[in-house]
């Protein structure tokens, strides 16, 4: 029997506009498909019924996810005001309900609780481990757990939207790690009036924007072609948040090798974090140190022409 071919071996972001319903996992192993890719991952999970940019890397590019992970994104999203449910959103079942109504003026001010570092405590139905299950399959079962409360830094929390007195749409910038379902509840909690996500988009994440992504039924379109294979981004886009130091070409050559390399740098201190690059190409991440770069992730790409 002949070895089963592993795919392509290249390297780049592809932006995807996640529709409402597959899981993100669904997307990764689609867009492998369809560009007969050895190796893809996605930099940030949305859940299912979210929709919105999906940053999927390919290649040496998985190497850099943990920096998109890390970055800041934006979402907006829609709370329905009046309802708690067990999932905390659409999705699940009605546990509480509420004929309050705040106004927007009492929203704006509640708004504020939740701006700054905060502790946020995650959803029943969601992926933390609990004794080494996840939480959403004790609660399928009908567990309900103490789940620890996490560190979360929210950037800026806005009212930009009041469609009626049921729903309000809210537009929030915040770090890694945070659940907007745990948003709405507390919100709810916090007015009085309950609340879960009705709807949630994912309009940037680091320097990817949702305007700029691929639809699932555009990448299907010119899966396996050269069309395709033109909206990859380069790898260096997952760098971005990190200041970018020139090897010197004997220092390319250690820093390939995985040895700390020379570098030229600017307004870089010692200890910092940050990438090399060689004749337009990243090299490596590590920290700078007395001139050197030592590098904690090597990145196996060719040069530019």
């Amino acid at each position: 029997m002949g070895r089963r071919r592993k795919g392509r071996d290249i390297s780049g972001w592809l932006v995807v506009d996640k529709p409402a319903g597959p899981t993100s996992t669904t997307v990764v192993n689609k867009v492998r498909w369809a560009l007969n890719a050895n190796k893809a991952g996605h930099a940030g999970t949305l859940d299912p019924e979210a929709t919105g940019v999906l940053a999927i890397a390919l290649g040496e590019a998985t190497k850099t996810v943990p920096f998109i992970t890390d970055a800041l994104k934006a979402y907006e999203f829609t709370v329905r005001l009046g309802i708690a449910t067990n999932t905390d959103d659409a999705e699940g079942e009605v546990i509480a309900t509420s004929d309050l109504r705040p106004d927007d003026d009492a929203i704006k001010d509640a708004l504020g609780k939740f701006i700054g570092d905060i502790q946020q405590v995650p959803p029943q139905f969601s992926a933390v481990k609990i004794d080494g299950q996840r939480a959403y399959k004790l609660a399928r079962e009908g567990e309900t757990m103490e789940l620890a409360a996490r560190p979360l830094f929210v950037e800026q929390l806005l009212l930009v939207d009041r469609p009626d007195a049921d729903h309000v749409t809210l537009e929030m910038v915040c770090g890694k790690g945070g659940y907007v379902r745990s948003i709405a509840r507390d919100l709810g909690q916090a007015l009085g009036c309950l609340g879960h996500v009705r709807e949630l988009r994912r309009i940037w994440s680091g320097p990817f924007e949702a305007s700029e992504g691929l639809t699932l039924a555009q990448i299907e379109e010119i899966a396996r072609t050269d069309a395709l294979d033109a909206h990859l981004l380069p790898l260096e886009q997952g760098l971005q948040d990190l200041p970018e130091v020139k090897a010197t070409a004997e220092g390319a050559t250690r820093l390939r090798n995985g040895n700390p390399g020379m570098v030229i740098a600017h307004n870089v201190e010692y200890g910092d974090e940050v990438w090399a690059s060689f004749e337009g190409r990243a090299i490596a991440v590590g920290r700078f140190k007395a001139g050197e770069l030592h590098p904690s992730r090597v990145f196996n790409q060719p040069t530019l022409a």
